[in-house]
C-alpha cells in the first residue's frame, strides 16, 4: 500500500534539500502533536548524512507512539536534477513496528519558476497495513499542510565570500574602536 504526495513548495530546491536533511525540520513537520526525541543519551545530529542512522522516540507527550530507526541514503537521478532521500530505517516498537514493509522516499527537483517540486512515497506492507494506512494517510495530509507553510521559511543563504584583497580592508573597517575616556571638548 502506498501514500503519495506531490507538492510545489515556495522555496528553492537547495533549501528544500537542506531541510530534508534536518532533524529539526522533521520534528517541526510532525509537531506540535507528535514529538521526536533521540533514543539514548546522544543528541540527534544537526543534519542527516547519507549512510548514517539514528534511533528516535515518538510520542504525543503522554502517549508513546514507539521508536523508529531513521537511516538515510541519498541518490540522484536525471543527471542530478532530481535528488532523493530514502529512509531505509524502520519502526522498532509501537504500532508501526507491526508493518512488514516500511519504505519512505522523498524527492526534490527545481520547477521552471525556481520553486521546488516535492514528491514523496511511503510504501507500507504486512497484515496490519490496511488498518494503519488510513491514520498514516491522514498524518501525511497534515504533514503536507505543514510542509507548504514551513517551506516559505527555508531561505537559501549562500556563503558570503570576499574577493581577494578586500578581506584586509573589511577587517580593518569592522574593527571595534576603543571608547575615549576624555570628555568631548564640543560639550564645553
Amino acid at each position: 500500500m502506498r501514500i503519495l504526495q506531490k507538492l510545489v513548495l515556495d522555496c528553492d530546491v537547495d533549501a528544500a534539500w537542506r531541510a530534508l536533511h534536518s532533524p529539526a525540520v522533521l520534528a517541526e513537520l510532525y509537531g506540535p502533536l507528535v514529538r521526536m526525541r533521540p533514543l539514548g543519551a546522544d543528541p540527534l545530529p544537526l543534519e542527516w548524512e547519507s549512510g548514517a542512522d539514528a534511533a528516535v522516540q515518538l510520542d504525543t507527550g503522554s502517549i508513546s507512539l514507539g521508536t523508529q530507526l531513521i537511516a538515510t541514503v541519498d541518490r540522484e537521478k536525471n543527471g542530478g536534477s532530481v535528488r532523493i532521500l530514502r529512509d531505509v530505517g524502520m519502526p522498532l516498537t509501537g504500532p508501526l513496528a507491526s508493518l512488514a514493509v516500511w519504505d519512505h522516499q522523498m524527492a526534490v527537483s527545481a520547477t521552471a519558476d525556481g520553486r521546488t517540486l516535492w514528491r514523496e512515497r511511503l510504501t507500507i506492507g504486512g497484515r496490519t497495513a490496511p488498518v494503519l494506512w488510513l491514520p498514516l494517510w491522514a498524518m501525511w495530509q497534515a504533514r503536507a499542510v505543514r510542509l507548504r507553510r514551513l517551506a516559505r521559511t527555508w531561505a537559501f543563504d549562500p556563503e558570503l565570500r570576499e574577493p581577494a584583497g578586500e578581506a584586509d580592508e573589511a577587517t580593518t573597517a569592522t574593527e571595534p574602536t576603543q571608547p575615549t575616556t576624555e570628555p568631548s571638548r564640543e560639550a564645553e
